[in-house]
């Protein structure tokens, strides 16, 4: 049961994610125009700054509405989504992200049901009026509704949560939300931690102050980075020599599942994770530090780009003494612990978080399977859920192995149902390969591990081999 709910949280944080994830570009643009031109910015501008209210009650919310009608519903499902976040906007008087979560795909779908029901229905050469109005008349009613529902409804949860969150601020009790972040994060719920509550309060609170605390309490890389210093100084096989590039990867590269499997090795090791972060927050607080947008990744380098005029030194205090705290916490976990550590017992703490990951994902296809290339491999195109992260991370490395054995050939990072028709072979996660051989059609390596893995230095002997071949005359 305790399995289901997980997946199920996670499932909802991964459609949130799709959600946001596409437009974490505009949040971004939106940051830096309030970190600039704002009267407390770093080149303020009356003219300028006049941008910044009707972006965060407009433009991001109803991006967020059409990328999720999108996702449910395609074009149609994208206008419909639109359409009734407008309602959701103009109903509430906070900038709407969690109202556009929840009307972009309920839009979306209630248009898909109408559309299943009179398609067979529409007279020859009535095609297009139908379509039209009936996208515009349920547009209409799903708008009102919004305005008159979802809106106020959404506003009142708003203020109910915000009200717990500052009560904590009030009382110095913040840093107790690392207690749930940092299990949360290792069991891969933090999509829904995120983008549900910290990234509609913190934008809420930037568009006010030009800055929010709430941005930096779950994303935070001095926790992570603090105990991947200490298995690199104190641990032991795999996990020891494995440290120094999940080290670089996480802090730098702001990709944090790479730590996860670390805990999950020694699950006592959470405590470290939550003593590093509730150190980063009480900094955070102490100093009065903020973000003016969510870091996505969180790298190191997006806190800084998105670090406001005056809040440098708190930035780098709270990333620091979360690393300090974290890594002095994991050095006495590893140095107590005196049991030989197993290569396996890493290995199988990867498969572990693979196999937890995939639960929120989409169910494969029993009938999906694999076939071999029919041609050279020129285009190799690693795919996710999001085309980001893990993908990334993955297609960045292997396209380097390439490169350093002297072959050229395009690879790619995607989302599984954005992988081009004119990719030769996807390699992906084995918990979505029967997913992506449904959206794509074309040959699939599977892998456990994006960086290393068996699969793919068969790929790569496979690709060297062709090479060959190819340059041998005929």
């Amino acid at each position: 049961m305790k399995a289901n709910m997980r997946a199920n949280v996670q499932a909802f944080g991964g459609h949130l994610t799709a959600m946001v994830l596409p437009n974490i570009g505009a949040f971004i643009a939106w940051g830096f125009i309030t970190a600039l031109f704002i009267p407390t910015g770093w080149m303020p501008n009356e003219a300028f700054g006049e941008l910044v209210g009707p972006m965060i009650t407009y433009l991001l919310p109803l991006l967020i509405g059409y990328t999720g009608g999108q996702i449910v519903g395609e074009k149609r499902g994208a206008v419909a989504g639109a359409i009734g976040t407008m309602g959701v906007i103009v109903g509430a008087d906070i900038p709407m992200f969690v109202g556009a979560m929840i009307m972009g795909p309920l839009s979306a779908w209630i248009v898909v049901q109408v559309d299943k029901r009179i398609q067979h229905r529409i007279p020859s050469g009535f095609e297009m009026v139908v379509n039209n109005f009936s996208l515009g008349i349920v547009g209409m009613i799903l708008c009102l509704f919004a305005y008159e529902i979802v809106g106020p409804a959404v506003t009142a949860a708003n203020l109910f949560v915000k009200s717990g969150i500052e009560a904590l601020v009030a009382t110095g009790f913040l840093p107790l939300l690392a207690i749930i972040n940092e299990p949360a994060k290792v069991l891969f719920l933090n999509n829904a931690i995120d983008q549900g509550i910290y990234y509609p309060l913190g934008l809420q609170a930037a568009a006010e102050t030009g800055k929010s605390i709430f941005f930096m309490v779950a994303s935070n890389p001095g926790p992570g980075l603090g105990m991947l210093l200490a298995y690199a100084k104190f641990g032991q096989g795999l996990s020891r020599r494995s440290a120094p590039s999940a080290i670089i990867i996480h802090f730098f590269g702001g990709i944090h599942e790479l730590y996860f499997p670390y805990v999950l090795m020694k699950p006592i090791m959470i405590l470290a994770m939550i003593a590093g972060a509730a150190t980063g927050i009480a900094t955070f607080n102490l100093f009065d530090a903020g973000l003016v947008a969510g870091p996505s990744p969180g790298s190191i380098f997006s806190y800084l780009a998105l670090t406001p005029k005056g809040s440098f030194i708190a930035t780098i205090a709270g990333v620091t003494s979360a690393t300090i705290v974290s890594f002095l916490v994991a050095s006495a976990i590893l140095k107590v612990s005196k049991s030989e550590e197993k290569e396996s017992e890493f290995e199988k703490s990867v498969s572990d978080m693979k196999e937890m990951k995939a639960e929120g994902a989409v169910k494969p296809v029993a009938a999906a399977t694999t076939r071999e290339p029919s041609k050279p491999i020129s285009f190799v195109a690693f795919a996710c859920d999001a085309g980001m992260g893990s993908s990334a991370m993955g297609a960045s490395t292997f396209k380097r192995k390439l490169l350093q054995a002297g072959i050229e050939i395009e690879v790619k990072n995607f989302a599984i149902e954005k992988v081009p028709s004119e990719a030769d072979i996807v390699v992906t996660h084995e918990s979505l390969e029967s997913r992506a051989v449904n959206a794509t059609g074309l040959p699939v390596v599977t892998i456990k591990n994006f960086l290393n893995d068996p699969a793919l230095d068969e790929l790569m002997d496979k690709i060297k081999q062709q090479t060959v071949a190819a340059e041998q005359p005929a």
